[in-house]
Order: C-alpha cells, then structure tokens, then sequence
C-alpha cells in the first residue's frame, strides 16, 4: 500500500451492485480512510436506498448516472452485466474494480479489456484471493513449482447458482496457479457433475503445463464441510497453504535428506481490505494492478475451456450409459 498522505484527497468511489458481494465492497469502501462511497447503484432502489443509507451515499437505479461523479467503481453486479456496464464506465472515464470472473464470454472479456486500454483507465479484476496474506507469502517462495494439489469445498448455498461452480469457486485457484506456473495449461482434462442446480455443482480438473507441471484441483459447492487448502511441490520443498487459516507450511529437505519444518510468518488481513488498497495504489499511481483485465482473460479463458472438457467428458458418460442399458 501506498504511504499515507493526509493531503491526498480521498478516491470518489461507487459500488454498482447491492448484494451480497456489493455490501461487503461497501462497508470496506466506507472503513477506508483512502476512499469515499459516494454512491450505491442498483437496479432494485429499495435496496440501493438501503444501503446508501446506511453509510451515507447515494442511491441510483442507472449507473450511467455515475459519470462526473466518480473516479472510480466497483462493479458487483451479475457476470452477465459486467461488460455492458463496465464499458460505459470506462468510457465515462471511470477506473474499475470488477467482480469475478471478469465476464460472462471471452468476446465480452475481450471488450472491456479493449475499452479500459482505449480510454486510458484501469481495469482491475476481483481475484480475491490474490489478496490472501498467505498467497502472496507462497508467490514469494514458489521457485518452480512441479506439481499442485487444490480443494476449494463449499456447502450449498443458493448463492452465484447462475454459474457453474469453475467460474464460482474453482477460478480462484485456476488463476493463483497460472500465476504460479507462469505459462497456460498444454492440457485439460476435467470432469463434473450437476447435483442441486442446473449447472457443475462438483467438477475435478488436471491442468499440464509446457514444462511438466501437473495441477489437480476439486471444486465442490455441494460439500459437508468447508475447505480451502493448496499443496505445492517444487525441488526439495513441500508448501501446504490453508486458505481460510491464512497460514503456509513449508517442508525442505536438507542435507542429509533432513526434513525441516517452518511456519512461514503471514501477517493475517482481510483480503478485501487489501485489494481495494492495491485498486487504490493503481488508481493513484495509474499503473497496471496485480490482476489485471489481461491476465484475468487469461483465467477465464482456462476455465471456459475447463467447462467445455466436462461437457465432453459428460457427452461421453452418456454414450456409455445408453450403449450399457441397451446391450
């Protein structure tokens, strides 16, 4: 984070989007002392009166309302609406934080991405776990990672049911490896299932890269209990990451094929909190963030192709069941 300056004037900011996503953004907008929540958008105006009213903003129903009002968004409304809505802010001139994934499609990835390039502004994706004390400890000590084991696991929740769980919950760690890996995935091969919504509920995934580093990762919005854990191997190392815990287990093996133990030292904090900040760092410094739209195109991009494995793979498990029950 940047260094304080009392002189600074504080970053006008809205957040488009008043559910549950957009209340948090607002409560940590308004316990920013580097930010002002100016005003709340959301189509349903009862509930943008809400919650502007409960941290002193103002409520609109239209956020193209929001031009010359505001230097920057946050913009939590549906993936749906992320490229309609996120272009005409940056064409307002705008910066934006947008919530993940960075849209619904490729081609609308592809213009957002395009309209914050051409009209100068910063486009900041909502990868949140980027943000995690204990990921940004594991990015500094990832020296070539060979292999990755990863389980995001959720109990059900009504929540996000208009994607499948790989944009919902599985994103985050598909983005966190790339990053990690440095390169995309030569190789997909992914299988999942529907169970309590129309969409992938559970879905497990193995992603091979140029150089031969293998990930695995489970993802599962239907699970008895919580889970967010991401096991890393590279040469003579093993580092174990909890998420929730925010903590990061290494193991070395030294001389003597000594195996040593350290509790590397995370400084715990809100990842909310700590990617508005960096949102804020870019905005005021006007350079490119951490996750940015590019590499947050990226992400979705694997994803995407993540999702078409598991139709094929289910296209296939069908042919299977009906050549079985006919034979």
């Amino acid at each position: 984070m940047l260094a304080s300056n009392v002189d600074m004037p504080k970053t006008r900011l809205a957040v488009v989007g008043a559910g549950q996503f957009g209340r948090n953004h607002c409560r940590v907008v308004h316990e920013s002392a580097r930010a002002e929540l100016v005003a709340v958008v959301d189509r349903d105006a009862a509930r943008a009166a809400e919650m502007a009213a409960l941290y002193g903003a103002q409520a609109l129903s239209d956020y193209r309302d929001l031009a010359g009002q505001v230097d920057a968004a946050v913009v939590a409304a549906p993936t749906t609406a992320h490229e309609e809505v996120g272009s005409a802010l940056l064409a307002s001139g705008i910066d934006l934080l947008v919530e993940k994934p960075i849209a619904a499609d490729l081609e609308s990835a592809d213009r957002l991405v395009d309209a914050a390039d051409r009209h100068g502004r910063i486009l900041q994706v909502g990868h949140l776990e980027r943000f995690n004390p204990a990921v940004m400890e594991l990015e500094r000590r990832a020296t070539l990672p060979l292999f990755f084991e990863v389980h995001r696991m959720n109990t059900f929740s009504p929540r996000s049911l208009d994607v499948d769980v790989v944009l919902d919950l599985m994103i985050h760690d598909v983005d966190i490896v790339l990053a990690l890996a440095g390169a995309e995935p030569e190789e997909i091969r992914a299988a999942g299932i529907s169970i309590l919504s129309k969409k992938v509920d559970i879905a497990n995934v193995r992603l091979q890269f140029p150089n031969g580093c293998v990930a695995n990762l489970t993802a599962s919005r239907v699970s008895t209990e919580r889970v967010r854990k991401l096991r890393l191997f590279q040469p003579r190392q093993y580092l174990s990451l909890d998420y929730g815990r925010q903590d990061l287990a290494i193991f070395s093996v030294g001389p003597n094929h000594q195996i040593g133990f350290e509790q590397a030292p995370v400084a715990k904090a809100e990842p909310l909190k700590l990617q508005l900040d960096a949102f804020l760092d870019a905005v005021e410094t006007r350079t490119q963030p951490k996750s940015c739209g590019h590499a947050a195109r990226l992400s979705l991009g694997v994803a995407l192709a993540i999702l078409a494995k598991i139709e094929e793979h289910a296209r296939l498990v069908s042919q299977t069941l009906e050549a079985g029950w006919t034979e």
